[in-house]
Order: C-alpha cells, then structure tokens, then sequence
C-alpha cells in the first residue's frame, strides 16, 4: 500500500485551507481503532474530514459520511468533550518538511487557539494528539511509555514534543545543479535509492514517478548517467519544488497506486507546473481528497476483507469440521440400533425352541420361524437357555432407547450442519474484494454467526441496520428483475419482506445456496427462458455452482415458510416444479 508521503500531505492540506476554513466542529465520530472523522460545516456545506493513524495508511483527508452505528471509542469521546462548537482556523505544518500538521480549534475565527490537534503521519508511528493551549498533552489515539520508546514518550499531562529533527538535506530551488548531482552521485550505487537517503520529503513511489517521467531505469547506477540525463532528472527535480512552492497538483490514480504530481512530458524542455488551461491530466481525474479517500478506503477494505473472510472461514471449518464428526458418531450407534430387532427374534427363537438347549454351548443353529433357514446365535455357556434369551431381550431394549434418543440429537445437528454449509456458500462466493457492498455481506455474516453464538468478539461493534441491503441484481432476456441474496440475512429480507404474490421464488434443491426471486409485474408471465435464467444464476449462487446441471425449485413466495425457531435463511417450501439450472452459463 502506498504512503502517503510530504508531497501528498502537502497537497492534501492545500486543498482543506482553500475550502474548509474557517468551519464549525459540528461533531466527532471515531469509525475505527485507527481512524477519527470531524463533521465540519462552512457556509459552503457540510462535511467529514478523516485523520487516521493506521501504520500503512496514516493519512488526512475528506472521506464519506460515517455508518450510523454507536460510537464506544473514548478518544473521540474525549475529543467531542473538548473540541465540539469550536471553528477550525487553521491546518499548518508544523515546521518545514515534517509530517505533523497542527490543526487549531479557536472559539471564533480571529481569536487565539485554545486547542491544537496534532496530526502526525507518519508511517508505523502515526498518532493523532490533542494539546491545550499550554501545549500539555490532553488525550491521544496512541499513548507511548518509556519502555516502549526513550526517545519520545507521550503520555498525557506531559508537554508535546515534536518528532525528532530531521537530518537529511533540504532540497532547495536555489541549489544549483553541480551541488545537487554531486550530492546524489558522491556515493555510487542505485539511483532511486541515492535520491531516497540524499534529502528530505523523499517517498519510494515520488522517487520512482520522478526517475521514469525522465525516461530513466531507477535501477541503474549514477555512474551511468550521462549530462543529458542528470539534465532531464535535474528539470524533474525543480518542476516538483515548484509544485510544493505554488500548491499546483494534479491527481490521478497509476497502475501502482496514486500520484499528486502532473510530470511534464519526456521531451519537455521547460521544468514549470502545469496550469489548470494546459494540464495533461485526464478530464476523469478528481481532487487529492477525492483520490486519497478512494484509494485508502478501497485497500483498508480489501485488507479488512481478505482478514475477515479467512477468520470466518476458519471458523467454519472447524465448526463443521466437529458437527460432522458428532454426525458420524450418531450415525454408527444408529446403525447398531438397527440390529435391536435382531436381538429381539433371536430371544423369541431361543425360548421357543429352549429343549435343544445343551449346558456349555457357546452358540446354537435354529431354523428361523418364516424361512426355516439356519439362524446361528451366540451364547453365553456360563448362562442357560432362558439367560441367554433374558440377555438379548436388555440388548434389544438397550439399543431401542439409544435410537430414541439418537435420532432427534442427529436431527438437530443435520439441521446446524445444514445451517452452516449455507452459510459457507455465501462465502465461497466471496472470493476477492470488488466493492463495498463485499465487505458489507460479509460484515453481515459475521454478525449473524455472533448472534447465533458461533463467534465470540468481546470488543464487537454490529453492522448499521440503516444500510441499504444490495441485492445481486440482473435482468432476465425478457427484462425481468432477478434478486440474489448475498448472506442468509438478505436472503430472509428477499423471501419474506421483498417478495410480492406476483413473483417467483428460485432455490437449489437440498442443496445449500442463495434464495433467489423473480420479480413479475400484474399481469405478466416468464418465459421459459427466464426461468432458464433464473435457474442457472440460482445455481451459480449455490454449492454446486461447479456441476454441469442442478436440480432448482421454484415456487411462489407464498408458499415458502419459515419453520418456527429456524435459523436465518432456513425456510420450507411446497408445490414447488423443478427447472434444470446450468451454472456454467451464468458467468456468460
């Protein structure tokens, strides 16, 4: 994930001045362990600013609105207790080339700042931190002891410190060229990395943008570099200086990630920022605050989503993994109990037929009652003909009560093992991260697997039950309306809440699988190929959706029950017909 470095930062906090002061701290919404919003309002509109700490995606920019889910954090807490109806005034860098911005909460604008919220990005040490006017620390996302660092402990109620000096140099428009190569080149070794180690305000992904907008290897040695290439990296050099100088960027997303800076052409001769008339920046690119929030948001989500699917799958597996071994269990004793019937005509034999009984016989042959064919039972030679006899009719009896008790406790667990496995289809189909709303199902499921007391998260925060519920949503060859359900809560809302008696109701046959519902106006009717349709993406949406052909019922809503006590997802239908689904088809 890319950093957000100076030049980034610098970019980013340009933007906020020009359009978000002076504003009203109207509210303070922390959304995650890393990341604060402040709901902000200028005579312009309203909006949320975010400031995260996150190790790998620390940043400061306009994100989206924040889901309507109770916030528990006590940082925010702490800083709506000190922050709320205060204007924001100012958003300054501390000092020159550090990533620590100081935003300065007054009573109105005009007045002295009685508070400064210091926004420090910086990587793995980022922390947001709030300091009274006598600079005492008052509260911050992230305390550091002593024993943690002995360099720059902050605790609360001890003086802010600013972050160690730099000591690299200071990259300057008015270093001349010869000073400027001579620095880079005084050590021999790898371009982008001599850039790197040389100076300040350097990021991996500036480096590397700045070396091959000058149709440079940034692999190659400085040795290799001949004058007109020191030239062509020297005018990259001063176009960039320039572009922190006047605050004119460009955004625009690259194959690796970001970038802030518009380079100039490979041939350009002339090293000065674009402006707005002759930028070459595509008509689709947006504003830094735009780029850095879709950006951030998408690769924190995929993260959280590649995190999160594994732990419920985990999870799952070893839950399943015990339930069908509990199964198998039951199963056998089952299958011993079948033989209670056995044991039971092998007593009535054995007393009916009691004279050839012999002392010390270890087994009998008598001919059966309605086959007359040999049947061979076992005995006990230390017990006599009416033992033996007593002793197969407790076994009968035995295993009779054992498959009384079993088959409602196989039941109950075929039942949470059907439960789940549709669960793990909802899953499966949950392969990579494409957008919010795969997060969001997701999210769902987690939810649903602690309500059910399958999962055990001390610290859970449930999902907004204001958000909108997205369907799968696609449109049969007539133009019908085809609803999937992503988890089993939506597949519930889909069936029993969206569902009108017009439409039809699609499911794979004892097979785990998204509820799906074909939605038909007054009046109209499918045709064969929309219930094709339907089919093949209901099978898609199931365990089997790498079969050649499913079985797949479909029937109308009202015929769909929901068993008393039923877990979420786990209905009951009749006068169902079944249509062939063909999974294979319905990528096409």
């Amino acid at each position: 994930m890319q950093p957000v470095d100076f030049t980034t930062l610098t970019a980013t906090c340009s933007e906020l001045r020009a359009q978000w002061l002076p504003a009203r701290l109207e509210q303070v919404y922390q959304r995650d362990r890393f990341t604060v919003s402040l709901a902000l309002r200028t005579m312009k509109g309203r909006g949320w600013i975010d400031l995260s700490w996150h190790p790998v995606a620390a940043r400061i920019c306009v994100g989206d609105p924040p889901p309507r889910i109770p916030d528990t954090f006590t940082f925010s807490e702490q800083l709506r207790h000190q922050l709320s109806g205060l204007a924001l005034v100012s958003i300054a860098p501390v000092s020159s080339w550090e990533r620590v911005i100081d935003l300065q909460f007054a009573k109105r604008p005009g007045e002295p700042a009685l508070w400064h919220l210091y926004a420090e990005i910086m990587g793995k040490y980022s922390n947001v931190i709030l300091t009274a006017q006598d600079n005492l620390v008052v509260t911050c996302a992230h305390q550091v002891s002593a024993k943690q660092s002995t360099v720059r402990p902050i605790q609360t109620g001890q003086p802010y410190e600013m972050p160690p000096s730099l000591t690299d140099a200071v990259p300057s428009l008015s270093e001349s060229q010869n000073r400027w190569q001579s620095r880079i080149s005084l050590v021999p070794g790898q371009l982008k990395g001599n850039l790197l180690k040389n100076y300040r305000g350097m990021s991996k992904a500036l480096v590397l943008s700045m070396i091959r907008s000058a149709s440079l290897d940034p692999e190659q040695s400085t040795d290799s570099l001949n004058p007109d290439e020191w030239q062509q990296l020297f005018q990259r050099w001063l176009y960039w200086l320039q572009c922190l100088e006047n605050s004119k960027f460009h955004p625009s997303f690259t194959p690796e990630g970001y970038t802030v800076i518009d380079w100039p052409a490979p041939d350009a001769k002339e090293a000065e920022p674009a402006n707005e008339s002759n930028s070459s920046v595509p008509s689709s690119s947006s504003s830094v605050q735009e780029i850095l929030n879709s950006y951030y948001t998408g690769e924190i989500n995929q993260e959280v989503f590649a995190q999160l699917r594994h732990q419920l799958t985990q999870k799952l597996n070893n839950v399943l993994a015990k339930l069908r071994l509990k199964a198998n269990t039951f199963k056998e004793r089952l299958q011993q109990s079948a033989d209670a019937d056995t044991h039971k005509s092998q007593a009535d034999l054995l007393m009916a037929n009691l004279q050839h009984w012999e002392p010390g016989m270890k087994s009998i042959s008598l001919p059966d009652f309605e086959t007359e064919k040999p049947v061979i039972i076992a005995l006990n030679p230390e017990k006599n003909a009416v033992q033996n006899a007593q002793a197969l009719y407790k076994k009968h009896q035995k295993l009779k009560r054992a498959r009384i008790a079993v088959e409602p406790l196989l039941a109950a667990v075929q039942e949470e093992i059907d439960y789940l496995e549709q669960v793990e289809v909802a899953l499966s189909v949950l392969e990579t991260y494409r957008n919010t709303q795969d997060l969001q199902t997701l999210a769902e499921i987690r939810e649903e697997l602690i309500q059910q007391k399958y999962l055990d998260v001390p610290d859970y925060r449930s999902t907004d039950k204001n958000a909108a519920i997205e369907f799968h949503r696609y449109q049969t060859p007539s133009g019908f309306e085809l609803l999937i359900g992503r988890n089993n809560r939506q597949n519930d809302q889909l069936t029993f809440r969206t569902a009108n008696d017009y439409d039809l109701w699609f499911h794979t046959l004892e097979i785990p699988g998204s509820h799906a519902l074909l939605r038909l106006k007054p009046g109209t009717v499918a045709e064969e190929t929309d219930l094709q349709f339907a089919a093949d993406m209901t099978a898609y949406y199931s365990r089997a959706r790498h079969s050649e052909q499913v079985p797949v019922v479909y029937t109308e809503p009202k015929y769909v029950y929901k068993p008393k006590g039923a877990k979420p997802g786990m209905v009951v239908y009749k006068q169902e017909r079944i249509v062939w689904g063909r999974p294979q088809q319905a990528p096409a």
